[in-house]
Order: structure tokens, then C-alpha cells, then sequence
């Protein structure tokens, strides 16, 4: 059936169109009769509000941009899952959008955004991201944005973000904690703040008990990608490399999971042999064997709290109010599992 028109509906009942339009939206000066024959009909005619119509009056597109690098990263599925609950409850569509870690192809998403009015864009940067103009382009627009987990400090913003050199200074002092004294990083491309900060968190924690930096033992992703693969192929270097490493801190989990299996492929023992501690704290983390000790990372949680900020610079927006950026730091905890001795220290 044709969805109805509020002409449609006046004409029924026989009363003006702002009347219908007021029933409808439970207005106190229409009685409560006339409320029920309007919604009844409404719900006969299958009435449908032109949202288009609306949005015009009200000047918003009740739709918000989303651009992350991976979406089948169990750590930005839970991000989007947290977007899209609070954005339902606020009325607002998510157009979701995946940069593939590709700086050109995250410029013309923004671009793209942009074209289709979108009231604000929530934005993960790929690691490729070194040049900020196109961000700036959204600011510059009056256009609100919030960035989460892989940020730009330059970009005058809202960021939702973990203390990712804290969380990694944690998960490799847990490592020294339980003996381990040569400790490897497989850490994510240089470019990515995250990648960068959890790498500078590795090496204070060596240095602050007094255990030597040897770059040797920094392997990075190449691709990028943080990949299972990666995590197989990096396993497969190192024990090539070195013979006396006995602990591993990994960037993610998928590559630490996959480090993990080429560690048993080739016999050797997890932690007996060498302890390792992920980052991300995915499902597959807690059914692998052994279990992965891992940083819990608060990916629904950031997701939730990114809309919310988005949302209020929306509003303030519209209201010509200033907005003080603001950098909200959730909070990540240690997991302990099977991959990782028990503490000695």
C-alpha cells in the first residue's frame, strides 16, 4: 500500500492538516479523541513523516558519517556496534564507511560525506593518514567532527582515545614481571599515533628496569593490516633472528594469534618457552590454546561515548554555541591468561 499523506488524512477525518500534524506528534492543545482517529487512520493508511520534508525545516540530515580502517576487526565492530545503539536512540542514521587503511580513498570518503550533508563525521584514521588537510576541510566547514583510537594530535577535535603507552607499558612490564628478560615487539606501521605510542610504552618499561632497547627485536607489520599472517610471518623471523627471546608484547591480538600458531607448528612452548601478551582483548583470545593474555581495549565503550560528544557538538552547533574540544581517555586493564607465566616480582 501507497504510504498516506497528511492531506490524505485531514480529508478522513475531515480537519485541517496542521491538526493531523499535531495529533501526530501528541501536541496538549488537540484532544485526546482526535489523537486516537488520527493515529488509528495513520496506522490504517500506513502513514509514513516525510523525514526529507523534516529534515529540510529542521536544516539536519539526522545522519552522521562513520570512517574506520577495518570493519571485520573485532576491535571496530564493537566500536560500530556502540555507535549505532546510540545513534538509534537519538534518531540518527549511520552511513558506515572502510578506508581500508588508504589515506586517498579516506579523502574522498570525506568528500563523499560531506556531499551528502551529513551532520557529523566520527572518524578512525587509516594508517596511511600523514597529511591532515582533509580534516581540517570538515572543521573549516563548521562541519563537527570526533576522532577515536587512531587520532592526529594537531587536529583541533574531540578524540576518544585509550593511554595506549600506558597500556603497553603495562602489558610488557607483566611480561618482566614474570621473568621474561629479551622481550620482542611486533608492532603495528610507523605512521599511526597508536602504533607509535604503544611502541614508546614497550621501551620505557624495558629502560625503567634497567633491561636493554635492542631495535632488532621491534618487527613491524609491513602491510599494515595487523593481520594473522603478519603475526605467522614475524614469528617465523624472529625465530631465525634470535634464539634467546622469551617474552613478545603484539600490537594486536589477530597477530598475536597468528605468532602463536606458528610458535606451536614449529614446537615451541607457550609460556614455557615464551610468554606473549595481545592487545585488543578479542573473543578468539579467550578460546585459543593457551588463552591470550591481553589488553583489554573498550571498543563498544568508545563507540557509545564518540556518538555521545558527536551528538552534543551537533546540537551546539546548530545553536551557534562554542564547543570546547575535549580529550576523554577510557580506561583499558590488564587480562591475564595462559599465554603469560605467573608473576614472579
Amino acid at each position: 500500500m501507497k504510504p498516506a499523506t497528511l492531506k490524505q488524512i485531514a480529508e478522513h477525518l475531515n480537519i485541517s492538516i496542521p491538526t493531523v500534524s499535531k495529533a501526530l506528534k501528541d501536541y496538549p492543545d488537540v484532544s485526546k479523541k482526535t489523537k486516537g482517529l488520527v493515529k488509528e487512520l495513520a496506522k490504517t493508511l500506513n502513514y509514513k513523516p516525510n523525514t526529507f520534508a523534516v529534515n529540510l525545516r529542521t536544516k539536519e540530515s539526522k545522519t552522521i558519517g562513520l570512517i574506520i580502517p577495518v570493519i571485520v576487526h573485532h576491535f571496530f565492530s564493537s566500536v560500530i556496534k556502540g555507535i549505532v545503539a546510540q545513534a538509534e536512540k537519538k534518531g540518527y542514521l549511520v552511513i558506515i564507511l572502510q578506508s581500508n587503511e588508504s589515506y586517498e580513498l579516506e579523502k574522498k570518503q570525506i568528500d563523499l560525506l560531506l556531499s551528502q550533508r551529513v551532520d557529523g563525521i566520527l572518524i578512525s584514521l587509516a594508517n596511511g593518514t600523514g597529511d591532515y588537510k582533509h580534516l581540517e576541510d570538515v572543521i573549516s566547514q563548521n562541519k563537527p567532527i570526533v576522532m577515536f583510537d587512531k587520532i592526529a594530535k594537531i587536529v583541533k577535535c574531540t578524540k576518544v582515545i585509550i593511554n595506549d603507552r600506558q597500556a603497553a607499558y603495562c602489558a610488557t612490564q607483566h611480561l618482566i614481571n614474570t621473568g621474561c628478560k629479551r622481550i620482542a615487539h611486533f608492532r603495528g606501521a610507523l605512521l599511526p599515533q597508536n602504533s607509535i605510542d604503544r611502541f614508546l610504552g614497550y621501551k620505557k618499561a624495558l629502560l625503567d628496569n634497567n633491561l636493554p632497547y635492542d631495535p632488532s627485536l621491534v618487527y613491524i607489520c609491513e602491510c599494515g593490516d595487523m593481520s594473522f599472517e603478519e603475526g605467522k610471518k614475524n614469528a617465523r623471523q624472529l625465530l631465525k633472528d634470535h634464539t634467546h627471546v622469551d617474552g613478545i608484547f603484539i600490537n594486536t591480538d589477530l597477530v598475536a594469534i597468528g605468532a602463536m600458531t606458528e610458535f606451536n607448528n614449529q614446537g615451541v612452548k607457550i609460556p614455557e618457552d615464551i610468554s606473549i601478551v595481545g592487545f585488543s582483548n578479542w573473543f578468539m583470545s579467550s578460546v585459543i590454546s593457551p588463552t591470550l593474555t591481553t589488553i583489554n581495549q573498550p571498543g563498544y565503550l568508545m563507540g557509545k561515548t564518540a556518538f555521545k560528544q558527536l551528538y552534543k557538538e551537533i546540537k551546539k552547533t546548530k545553536k551557534k554555541e562554542l564547543i570546547n574540544h575535549k580529550e576523554i581517555i577510557l580506561k583499558t586493564e590488564l587480562v591475564k591468561r595462559e599465554s603469560t607465566k605467573k608473576e614472579i616480582l
